[in-house]
């Protein structure tokens, strides 16, 4: 069962005298995951967390991360993500299943369909440098059924480029920061808006930025409050944990 209206349509047909509730039982007992042997496909994601399984890509070949697909096609997966990709391995993908993929973001959107969009989370950069990291943040974020506001190219080094989108960022639910060098937009954002800031610390940045460790404590120290960090270029889970931040209360 990939999600929780799959269990509910299964008991549905038990209450209906459709399926024998052994049936039903040897059913949910087979679908926790699939082993393909070189994985164990966690097929009970969905139904957990409401989202299929991330499918980290980085480490993996092409031919693995196909393998993992066609699991996850017969279960009838939508939208699954597929990380740190470049196009070589998006376009061996696509020669077997319907693919949306973005180089800069280097993400791929397998089997997209459409999802009703709940708003709205900005995401901001402080430079065109960090959009790679900031649109692997907001694709993440519309695939799990999110409205994201782009503010690019808004860092300190020119407050009034932030100051000049202060409307977007008092309407969003969640902002995401994204910035490399010094990593001072995330503390600068919360101390303007009233809803939870993500910030993101980039690889961005000269030698003493060592690989975004800089960003990453400026903004493990920052003096507003309400930032929480993700790690360094770590864009899905920023957008991951916007997106469940923006869905909390929602009716099922």
């Amino acid at each position: 069962m990939d999600t929780e209206k799959d269990v509910l349509a299964l008991l549905r047909r038990v209450e209906a005298g459709e399926m024998k509730p052994e049936d039903a039982l040897l059913q949910l007992k087979l679908e926790p995951y699939k082993d393909i042997g070189f994985a164990k496909v966690d097929m009970h994601r969905g139904l957990r967390q409401g989202v299929p399984e991330v499918i980290y890509g980085a480490s993996k070949t092409p031919e693995q991360i196909v393998g993992i697909l066609e699991a996850m096609q017969k279960h009838g997966c939508k939208n699954v993500l597929v990380t740190r990709i470049p196009q070589e391995t998006a376009d061996v993908i696509a020669a077997s299943f319907p693919v949306e993929y973005s180089a800069l973001a280097r993400l791929a959107r397998v089997f997209p369909a459409q999802t009703e969009r709940h708003g709205a989370i900005v995401i901001a950069t402080g430079g065109t440098s960090d959009m790679g990291v900031a649109e692997e943040a907001a694709l993440t974020a519309e695939a799990l059924g999110n409205e994201v506001v782009r503010l690019y190219d808004v860092g300190v080094a020119g407050l009034h480029r932030l100051l000049s989108n202060l409307e977007p960022l008092m309407s969003a639910r969640v902002v995401i920061a994204v910035a490399g060098m010094e990593g001072a937009l995330a503390s600068v954002v919360a101390g303007l808006v009233d809803c939870p800031v993500v910030g993101v610390p980039t690889s961005v940045g000269y030698g003493a930025s060592f690989g975004g460790v800089a960003a990453l404590l400026s903004m493990l120290n920052s003096c507003a409050s309400g930032v929480s960090v993700v790690n360094i270029d770590n864009g899905f889970g920023a957008g991951f944990l916007a997106s469940k931040i923006n869905h909390m209360g929602d009716a099922e």
